[in-house]
């Protein structure tokens, strides 16, 4: 999960991330003895939720994305992240849909919050609402 705060990935990644996770956790806690019939079965998705109780790998990613973005909107005009966050890129842009992008996803997490069309760099700056916002981001339900 290193620098996963510049990720952006689409639903096909974050589908195999939720993957990987479950199985290195059923390669760490290994198969479980059924109590009735007696045999060995792999452990279900509840099953290593319920043993592991971490939060979901997709929400800490953008639970992540979003307390760095609040972070880089609040730095000066003057700094290059910043430029870069805010920017438009010049020239054509190539045929076909555009991939989305990481302000897309911003965008998209803070419409599942219910905050879609607020200007999030005006709300970044005030950091009491900004974590009150990444609190609500935590604790979305991700399929």
């Amino acid at each position: 999960m290193y620098e996963c705060e510049t990720w952006s990935p689409i639903l096909r990644e974050e589908r195999k991330l939720r993957v990987f996770k479950n199985m290195m956790l059923r390669s760490i806690f290994g198969p479980r003895r059924d109590e009735v019939t007696g045999e060995r079965r792999r452990l279900h998705n509840q099953e290593l939720n319920d043993l592991y109780s971490s939060p979901n790998i997709v929400r800490v990613i953008k639970s992540r994305r979003m307390r760095w973005v609040g972070y880089v909107a609040r730095m000066g005009d003057e700094r290059g992240a910043y430029r870069v966050l805010v920017g438009k890129p010049e020239g054509k842009s190539p045929l076909g849909r555009p991939r989305r992008r990481w302000v897309g996803n911003i965008r998209m997490d803070l419409q599942a919050v219910g905050c879609g069309y607020v200007d999030w760099i005006g709300l970044a700056q005030d950091r009491d609402k900004w974590r009150t916002l990444l609190r609500a981001v935590m604790n979305l339900r991700f399929p």
